[in-house]
Formats: structure tokens, C-alpha cells, sequence
């Protein structure tokens, strides 16, 4: 995975083309975000569609490394909530772990993001938040 096909992954998830972004996984893949499960292409887009009717999320890379086995970058993920996302509606969800968000509020969080590649597909993928405004 070069840099220039990452760009075409990171462009798919800030369009919301979720068929196109779980396509960059490879069969099995292991994709786990703070406790939630999105290892098939139906949780994926479950999650994904439900937080996002309720924000728009960005991802800006500022930093990028790669390998054949490895993608490795830091960005920043912004959040900026197009309704309001209170804690009840998240525990619904089973998201309890997430930050509710209100109506016009902005959360942009520095995360360090870990992919690990083989054939050109993500075979996981882990994220650590290192800040948050």
C-alpha cells in the first residue's frame, strides 16, 4: 500500500463511500475502535451510518509512513456534530464509551492510527487518541 492508494481510502471515509472504504480490508480483518467490533462490511456500515447522521467526521493526514507490511500515520480526526448526540442516545447504541456532542460543537482529536497490510489489504487496524480539543 502506497501513499497515493491510502489517499483514495482516506478520501472514501470523508465521502462516506463505506462499501468502497471496507474494501480496503482484507477477508477476517480485524478493525476494533475503543471497544466496538466492525470486523464485517454490515457492522462497518451500521456504526459508521449512525455516527455520522449525527456529525461530520474528517481525517487530515500530517504525518504518513509505509511499508509492505505496514501503514503507520498521525492525523488529526475532526468531529463536528450536525444534531445533538447526548449520552442516552449513544448507550442505545451500545456505544456508551463514546463523548456525547451537542449541535454545532467541534471535538478534533490527534490519533496515532496502525494498519498492518498484507497483499495490499488491511489485515487490522488500531488507534490510540493522544489529544483532544
Amino acid at each position: 500500500m502506497n501513499r497515493a492508494d491510502y489517499d483514495r481510502y482516506a478520501q472514501a471515509f470523508n465521502d462516506r463511500d463505506y462499501d468502497t472504504v471496507f474494501d480496503f480490508y482484507a477477508p477476517g480483518a480485524s478493525i476494533r475502535f475503543f471497544g466496538v467490533d466492525l470486523g464485517t462490511r454490515e457492522a462497518f456500515k451500521r456504526f459508521y451510518g449512525f455516527l455520522h447522521a449525527h456529525v461530520i467526521e474528517t481525517l487530515t493526514i500530517e504525518r504518513f509512513a509505509t511499508s509492505d507490511e505496514l501503514v503507520a500515520l498521525e492525523g488529526i480526526i475532526r468531529v463536528e456534530a450536525t444534531q445533538d448526540l447526548d449520552a442516552a442516545t449513544l448507550a442505545a447504541q451500545g456505544l456508551d464509551q463514546f463523548m456525547p456532542i451537542a449541535k454545532g460543537q467541534v471535538q478534533q482529536m490527534r490519533q496515532y492510527i496502525h494498519y498492518h497490510v498484507a497483499d495490499g489489504k488491511f489485515t487490522s487496524v488500531g488507534c490510540a487518541i493522544v489529544g483532544l480539543t
